[in-house]
């Protein structure tokens, strides 16, 4: 008798063997078909061991109700008496839901479970053919097929079969199936079946002998016609053999569906014929195959039908398969294959993802399929179709280090289990792990985690995935080292031939050069090697994930030398975990960046500071740039000290350009194109005016001290003057003086023509650092006209002499150096010139339009393609500036928003006063943005300036890993160039031309 308010102990025992809801389990006890097992303490010991003691004990509960009353003291008592039953049934029942339903539909199958031969512990093909036979049709298929799997899942939970080994079985059970489905398939249609000879070929993990639970099963339909039978109709009768084939498997009936049989795989996909026969195929793939397809023939295995049929297709593709390295397009192949797909997995799944999430099982499989890609050509022992096996047969070549290979064969394994018993329970094809807590705490048990099994799964799932999410390092490049390092006895190596394989495969051009930068970098038993040995796995994966591998490879290797003796170096790269992914991406992406670099390698302490990054204001670089002219004891060395100044803040732009636009590991790429165009051309602008001051200080200290008899200011004009300037943009610029009081017009002009001379030449004597060309094309009277004018002089000349295309370069000037009073009345004086009162007449406007016009006749460079030329083409830059332009002459008198020299802003500003639609000013920024990112990576890439696309295909590639394209994606790349530039251009049609 249970005292009121005090817990029975049939309470307490539950809750003691593992259960969460003790009274529901007490009252399923005290049922009346219980009664003879209740107290059992075996019984319950085996509850208790169970993944889910409350399930198990639900589905036993429902097992025994459904039998006989001779059938259900027959079950019970070989439940208390025979160990293996029990813990097999019972270990099913609280690890699947579905098994337990499978089970209490069919009462007796219960009996499968009994059998504890020697055979029985690992059944293969023949043994689940027989378990088959007697299916006649889709619904009995289902029923042994469930009975079958009931043996498979009891050896499993049990663990009585590893992983592989249960993955193994499902692959046979498959293999069974097909055969028991084919041939109720011919027995349907014994005419169609009389006419041709059918081979069914798996692919994929029932392929590779690996199946899941719940998984498709991949199949490629091989048909040839009987002697003396016509090929048309007999693939018209295999078709419609195979067809029949996937609906028995398929089809959902009252006993629910086994798998869907899919054979997406085959030549075209499904928009090829289901049936093709042997010398189709060959020719499909002999012609037209793409890389991805050999891979998937990897795992080719003939599992039914016509069994010569079938190794005639094995034997006649697998020589294909080991070529497929030697393809022309198998790096670029790789390169798109190697980016994981994660972009269809919902942003709320891609962390649950045991197969396509960071770390999961599909990392495991393509990274040694690749291998096997590479090596197997030369090397047997690696073909292979499991991926444990040709795991464990790369590690016996030496083409992946045996400890990890170790850690890998874990990881795979267990998150293999972790997608075996999360289908398990339910018997649905899913990948993720689920979120309640309850889900998990079954899976955590089924793993053998008991402590604290949510937590205890949390923390190892993590573990082996980090694993799996450094697997490029350790199988990929870690062996590259191995080749060209000293080995300890008995370890095997790659052979040189091996690693150059590699070494081409992952898109190094000159793998001969490569493994000479490595043994360079690594030899050695100095702490310098030492630590370049940890740090070149993960740099060379960073380096092969660029465009130019080669390049990023041979700038670590200059930079090394330069700075490896210092002891900062190698501990930014260790410690800092930023610094050295940024610095790979910085010396593979292109030029400019890696030479900038190598002029003063001090200057990779910039990319493992939080900071380093963020482009300095004017001010500050104006302050630093005048301090070092005013330090220096020479014009040469103070300028110089500048140049250097600018040189280095040249080089932190790039390089967060060029990191913003890739992206890194921790952080995404940049979303918006145009905070990265602005930033650019904002620290660019800065850098150039703060440069000049320098430089201009220096001009007059030399024989003025610090007072020129002249008030002297620098306008910048164009792209300066806008803030948009790129990397290699001159400084276009007007120069105003006025005289100071007392000062001869004669005297000043003379010294105001000292000073351009004397900044010119500064700015671009020759030095390790880039020149600063001064240009000043802009002038009044062009290069007919005086360098410098007085404020008087262009006064005058404005009044009676200007055209409206110098009224249009002015709305491009502002200040950037010198006199800033100077520079405010110059402002002052041109205002009524660019934003002209009510506007432009129609004879400006016609004019504006003609010159336009003829700049596009005459200007465009011959040969050039005027829909990919970014200054001049078809919606290019020119396009939508003299657009936008118009619109500030016309009627920036009235909307103060259109008095800026910054082409974005006065686009947003007439945007604001409903001057342009905002469809259409989307598209102008769009293309303005585009025009302007593609001539900056042009200049990143190449190291000069440029404005079309470069025709080198691996620089063509490197813009567009630049702009975001993956690796194949250049076509693409041209495509919306192109697409983006040709609206933009119907947009001007209408807003600048009236058309």
């Amino acid at each position: 008798m249970t005292v009121p308010g005090r817990r029975s102990s049939t309470f307490t025992r539950l809750l003691r063997h593992g259960f969460t809801d003790p009274s529901a389990a007490e009252r399923l006890l005290d049922l009346p078909d219980m009664s003879s097992v209740r107290g059992d303490p075996v019984l319950l010991d085996a509850l208790g061991a169970a993944s889910d003691p409350d399930l198990a004990l639900r589905g036993l509960v429902r097992l025994v109700e459904a039998q006989d009353p001779v059938e259900r003291q027959t079950l019970l008592g070989t439940l208390v008496s025979a160990k293996p039953l029990r813990d097999r049934l019972i270990g099913v029942l609280g690890a699947s839901e579905a098994l337990g339903d499978h089970l209490a539909r069919h009462p007796h199958d219960w009996h499968a479970l009994v059998t504890y031969e020697a055979a029985d512990l690992h059944p293969g093909v023949e043994e689940f053919e027989r378990g088959l036979a007697d299916a006649t049709d889709p619904v009995t298929l289902r029923i042994a097929y469930r009975r079958c799997l009931l043996s498979i899942a009891a050896r499993d939970v049990c663990g009585t079969t590893d992983v592989a080994q249960a993955a193994a079985e499902l692959a046979d059970l498959a293999t069974a199936t097909l055969r028991a489905a084919l041939a109720i398939a011919r027995t349907a249609a014994p005419a169609d079946a009389a006419q041709c000879r059918l081979a069914v070929i798996a692919m994929g993990k029932c392929g590779g002998h690996e199946l899941n639970y719940v998984s498709h099963v991949d199949v490629i339909f091989v048909g040839e016609p009987v002697e003396g039978a016509d090929e048309s109709k007999a693939m018209q009768a295999a078709t419609r053999l195979a067809s029949h084939l996937m609906r028995i498997c398929s089809e959902t009936t009252i006993e629910g569906t086994i798998w869907p049989v899919d054979a997406n795989l085959r030549p075209e996909g499904r928009n090829g014929p289901l049936v093709r026969t042997l010398s189709s195929h060959l020719a499909y793939y002999q012609r037209w195959a793409k890389t991805w397809e050999f891979q998937a023939l990897l795992k080719a295995r003939p599992v039914a039908g016509d069994p010569m049929l079938g190794e005639e297709y094995v034997e006649a593709v697998s020589p294909l398969v080991w070529q497929a390295a030697e393809r022309e397009n198998f790096v670029a192949d790789v390169q798109k294959m190697r980016r994981r797909v994660v972009d269809n997995i919902p942003v709320a799944e891609v962390h649950r993802e045991l197969k396509l999430g960071p770390g999961g099982l599909r990392d495991v499989e393509f990274a040694v399929q690749l291998l096997q890609l590479v090596h197997g050509r030369s090397d047997a022992t690696l073909h292979s179709g499991t991926t444990l096996k040709a795991l464990q047969s790369l590690a016996a070549g030496g083409y992946v280090g045996r400890a990890d290979a170790a850690q890998l064969d874990a990881a795979y394994r267990f998150l293999r289990a972790m997608e075996h018993r999360i289908q398990l329970y339910r018997l649905r094809r899913t990948h993720l792990v689920p979120e309640d807590e309850a889900d998990l705490r079954r899976l955590g048990r089924s793993l053998g985690l008991r402590t604290d099994p949510v937590a205890e799964l949390n923390k190892e799932w993590k573990r082996h995935a980090s694993v799996v999410r450094r697997l490029h390092e350790k199988i990929f490049y870690r062996p590259l080292l191995d080749a060209v390092a000293q080995l300890a006895p008995g370890e095997t190596r790659l052979s040189p031939k091996a690693a150059g394989q590699r070494l081409e495969a992952l898109g190094y051009a000159d793998p001969a050069a490569a493994l000479r930068h490595l043994e360079a970098l690594s030899s050695g038993v100095t702490r310098k090697a030492a630590i370049q040995r940890t740090l070149l796995p993960v740099l060379l994966g960073w380096f092969a994930d660029s465009a130019d591998p080669d390049a990023g490879l041979l700038g670590f290797r200059k930079v090394s030398d330069a700075l490896g003796k210092t002891p900062w170096y190698l501990r930014l790269l260790r410690d800092e975990g930023a610094a050295a992914e940024n610095l790979a991406r910085v010396l593979s992406a292109g030029r400019l960046a890696p030479d900038l670099l190598l002029r003063a390698p001090e200057a990779v302490a910039l990319l493992g500071d939080p900071e380093g990054l963020r482009p300095r204001g004017r001010d500050a670089l104006e302050q630093e740039i005048l301090a070092a002219v005013g330090r220096a004891e020479t014009t040469e060395g103070g300028v110089a000290s500048a140049r250097g100044v600018r040189r280095r803040e040249l080089f932190r732009t790039a390089a967060a350009d060029l990191i913003g636009s890739y992206g890194t590991e921790d952080s995404p790429a940049e979303a918006d194109p145009g905070a990265l165009v602005d930033r650019v051309g904002k620290a660019v602008t800065d850098l150039n005016a703060a440069t000049l001051a320098g430089a201009l200080r220096a001009a007059v200290r030399e024989q003025w001290d610090d007072t020129l008899p002249t008030r002297f200011a620098v306008i910048g004009m164009g792209r300066f003057g806008g803030h948009e300037q790129s990397y290699g943009s001159d400084a276009d610029v007007l120069f105003v003086h006025e005289p100071r009081e007392g000062v001869d017009d004669q005297e000043a002009t003379r010294a105001a023509n000292t000073v351009i001379a004397e900044m010119r030449r500064l700015l671009q004597l020759p030095t390790a650092d880039p020149p600063l060309l001064i240009d000043v094309d802009l002038r009044p009277e062009g290069k007919s006209g005086p360098m410098v004018r007085t404020l008087a002089s262009y006064e005058a000349y404005y009044r009676r002499w200007s055209l409206v295309w110098e009224s249009q370069a002015l709305l491009r000037a502002e200040p950037m150096a010198g006199d800033a009073d100077l520079g405010r009345r110059f402002v002052e004086l041109v205002d009524p010139l660019r934003y002209p009162a009510e506007g432009l007449g129609e004879d400006a406007v016609r004019e504006i339009r003609r010159l336009k016009a003829r700049m596009e006749s005459e200007r465009l460079p011959r040969g050039a393609d005027p829909t990919l030329h970014t200054k001049l083409g078809r919606g290019g830059l020119s396009d939508v500036e003299w657009t936008v332009q118009l619109f500030q002459m016309q009627h920036g008198w009235a909307e103060p928003g259109l008095r800026t020299t910054r082409t974005r802003h006065a686009l947003a500003a007439a945007h604001a006063a409903g001057l342009i639609s905002t469809e259409d000013a989307q598209i102008l920024d769009e293309a303005w943005v585009l025009a302007t990112r593609v001539r900056n990576g042009v200049m990143l890439v190449r190291g000069r300036a440029g404005d079309t696309f470069p025709s080198d295909g691996r620089e063509l590639g490197a813009v567009g890993r630049y702009l975001g394209y993956g690796p194949g994606r250049v076509g693409d790349m041209l495509d919306d160039y192109r697409r983006t530039t040709r609206r933009a251009r119907a947009v001007v049609e209408e807003l600048f031309y009236g058309a």
